[in-house]
């Protein structure tokens, strides 16, 4: 793990989504963080040492989930399919599947295995899944703050973790969709998917994969930003380490039957693109479902001073 050792920065952006207003200034403490993404080697060795089981190995429970399809009452989780032909990029169930089969060990369904995959990023693992790896290493989620702190490498007011322009020069400097989304993917990063960890340069901490290849948990309940409402004496505007909002306020407003409550991801995945999803920066952030896991979610840990 690498050494941060935590301070003041402002976080958010107004350039892009509504959800990263407003720029606040945030102070963090110090802390430890994974240098990247929790990879397969290193849950699978989670795995066999706990037995742990995730919640995709599990088949849901109908009485949480009034009027699903009997038919998906299974253990699965959802992969991503391209489309066979342009789409408009408003209904996201015409590229994503609930794959029945579909696990952190066979991560495009049944069939497919993480063999040649040991070091990409885990991924089909809830939020409840990346607290018991956390716990079973003696570490914690991060904050959205701290993971912002983090990605942000040290630097004030740059869009991107390496600065104002997406791609430097032509360089790829993260995995995320080139082409049109959700049907050409020309490739430009190499990867058609995940990208073993540590694949593009880190930022200026050191820390690999913070933007694109695969989103990460927070463990902050998702809820729009505020601003400054909690200071310490003598530290005006100042927000220290903010935790987000309450569980009832992450509720996804178009889901208005559902209870089940959204954590914060943060960075971005190899499904972000230029034409679809430009959220490959370190304000960007997205509410998540704890019960749901996918192909382009991942996460990392913390320890704190």
């Amino acid at each position: 793990m690498l050494h941060l050792e935590g301070g003041t920065f402002t976080m958010g952006s107004e350039r892009f989504y509504p959800e990263e207003r407003p720029l606040r200034r945030v102070r963090v403490g110090g802390f430890r963080i994974d240098p990247a993404p929790v990879t397969n080697r290193q849950f699978a060795e989670f795995v066999a040492a706990t037995g742990h089981i995730t919640e995709a190995e599990i088949a849901p429970d109908p009485k949480d989930y009034p009027g699903m399809d009997p038919a998906l009452v299974a253990p699965g989780s959802l992969v991503f399919r391209k489309t066979s032909q342009p789409v408009a990029v408003d209904d996201a169930s015409q590229w994503w599947e609930f794959c029945l089969g579909a696990d952190w060990r066979h991560p495009t369904g049944p069939g497919s295995s993480i063999e040649g995959l040991e070091d990409h990023p885990v991924v089909h693992v809830a939020y409840g899944d990346a607290l018991a790896y956390a716990h079973w290493a003696g570490k914690a989620l991060p904050t959205e703050a701290e993971w912002e702190y983090a990605a942000r490498g040290g630097h004030e007011g740059r869009e991107y973790q390496w600065g104002d322009e997406l791609a430097p020069g032509g360089r790829m400097l993260a995995n995320y969709w080139q082409g049109l989304f959700p049907f050409a993917n020309t490739l430009e990063d190499g990867w058609e998917r995940t990208s073993p960890v540590g694949s593009f340069p880190a930022n200026d901490f050191g820390l690999f994969d913070m933007i694109g290849n695969v989103w990460e948990w927070t463990c902050d309940w998702y809820a729009q930003p505020k601003g400054a409402h909690k200071r310490k004496p003598g530290a005006c505007c100042t927000i220290d380490n903010p935790r987000g909002g309450r569980k009832a306020e992450s509720f996804d407003p178009a889901n208005p039957g559902s209870k089940i409550g959204r954590r914060v991801l943060k960075g971005g995945s190899h499904l972000c693109a230029v034409s679809y999803c430009q959220r490959y920066r370190p304000a960007a952030r997205q509410g998540e479902a704890v019960d749901t896991s996918t192909s382009h979610i991942g996460f990392r840990c913390i320890v704190r001073d």
